[in-house]
């Protein structure tokens, strides 16, 4: 019989893995919470409409990474749906911001999610078809300040601290302009025209994209194409005077709060529904493809999907990719827990368990041997997961005192059962 596997593209987190995850997601959410924001959870498949519209048909996302199926209709009656696992989530949070009427309480929406995404793509270090993202959204009306470029540099402002938080060093903000509705449909055109004398001797990859999507030419990794890119138009010579006053507001507020960045004229970023601010923070840690997280401003997107003007903006950090990079910074940590009690005889098992429940509820972790085991064995198991055993027999059960044994030090003592709790939060430090 063939034994079965994980799916290629996805993966199991193992208890040894998922502390890690654990902390970044514990971060993230108290650092949002400082800011305001609220979590929301949206349905991990859509109607395809939602992506076809919002993400751009032509983005390699819809056109080629889709987990896309016919919903079978249960009744005659009923009509087969087009449904989609989300590959990303922002445009699941702008469906719920419309279908909800957020907006009708005058107010700005920040919104943030954890969870897991899907794309069929080739899978790779850090990238894999189920994967996680951390992300947030501002939303609201334009009443509500949503078009405020002090909206876009508080996000990036709190993305930095985040990141500090996190204790990964050494990243760097990327940032550019890609532009108002209009400017950018301009610039594409611009450069097509560009592209038309050159292309040829690009990447296939390049060549497919100059006609479908051609700003994700300019996120091309091909060395062998960088000087043609480079010599292509920048957008920042196709923007209207109020994409530039945007684009320095933003600049300013992130001066004034001390935080770095570099101005990249080729961050496009490819889904169709980005306009003005756009971003990515990354790290040296990953090789080439160093990108820890991306975002930016999307005007338009709530019209794109048949809701009322709200401008926005938010960012996704791919988790998978962001433990690596701590992996890399940090050395692994082993947690060892505050004891292990081991009863001397199988009969002791039931007083063995009641203590646990007692020390357990004190807020303490606990491991449970068991009565069946060799004395041997339990100081092995325990000296693996604790630090401390705890041993339990007959005279102990009856008397109320307690060995314990501490493994660092090799001191064993007799405590008192209503001691215990105490010496064993003592023994931590």
């Amino acid at each position: 019989m063939t034994t079965l596997k994980a799916i290629r593209g996805t993966r199991d987190l193992l208890p040894a893995e998922t502390g890690l995850w654990n902390r970044i997601e514990a971060t993230a959410r108290a650092v949002f919470a400082r800011y305001n924001f609220g979590e929301i959870r949206t349905p991990v498949f859509e109607d395809t409409a939602l992506f076809a519209r919002g993400v751009g048909e032509e983005t390699d996302i819809v056109s080629k990474e889709m987990y896309t199926w016919e919903d079978r209709a249960r009744a005659q009656s009923e009509k087969t749906q087009s449904l989609t696992l989300r590959p990303e989530n922002t445009a699941g949070v702008v469906r719920a911001y419309i279908e909800h009427k957020l907006g009708e309480s005058g107010q700005l929406q920040k919104l943030y999610y954890i969870g897991p995404q899907f794309r069929r793509e080739r899978p790779q270090r850090g990238r894999y078809r189920q994967f996680s993202q951390i992300g947030a959204e501002v939303i609201g009306p334009v009443s509500a300040g949503s078009e405020s470029p002090l909206r876009d540099a508080e996000v990036l402002e709190m993305l930095a601290t985040l990141l500090d938080e996190l204790g990964i060093s050494g990243w760097v903000l990327k940032l550019n302009s890609v532009g108002s509705a209009t400017d950018r449909p301009k610039y594409i055109e611009t450069l097509r025209a560009a592209l038309l004398s050159v292309v040829g001797q690009m990447c296939p990859d390049c060549q497919r994209r100059a006609e479908t999507n051609p700003l994700r030419v300019l996120d091309c990794k091909v060395p062998e194409d960088q000087p043609f890119i480079d010599a292509l138009p920048k957008i920042a010579d196709s923007l209207d005077q109020a994409s530039r006053d945007h684009f320095a507001q933003v600049c300013a507020a992130l001066d004034a709060a001390g935080v770095p960045y570099e101005r990249d004229h080729r961050l496009v970023r490819g889904l169709d529904y980005y306009t003005r601010t756009t971003f990515e923070f990354t790290h040296g840690g990953l090789g080439a493809q160093n990108a820890l997280l991306g975002g930016g401003r999307y005007d338009g997107l709530s019209e794109l999907i048949g809701g009322p003007k709200a401008p926005g903006i938010g960012f996704a950090m791919g988790e998978d990719r962001l433990v690596l990079t701590l992996q890399a910074l940090e050395s692994p940590k082993i947690t060892l827990l505050d004891a292990y009690i081991a009863p001397l005889g199988e009969a002791q098992n039931p007083v063995a368990l009641t203590l646990a429940r007692e020390l357990r509820r004190q807020g303490l972790s606990i491991e449970l041997g068991d009565g069946s085991f060799r004395l041997k064995k339990s100081f092995e198991a325990a000296d693996k997961v604790a630090r401390a055993i705890i041993l339990l027999g007959e005279d102990e059960a009856q008397s109320g005192i307690l060995t314990v044994k501490q493994f660092s030090s090799g001191v064993q003592t007799k405590v008192a059962r209503a001691d215990l709790a105490a010496h064993l939060t003592a023994s931590r430090s």
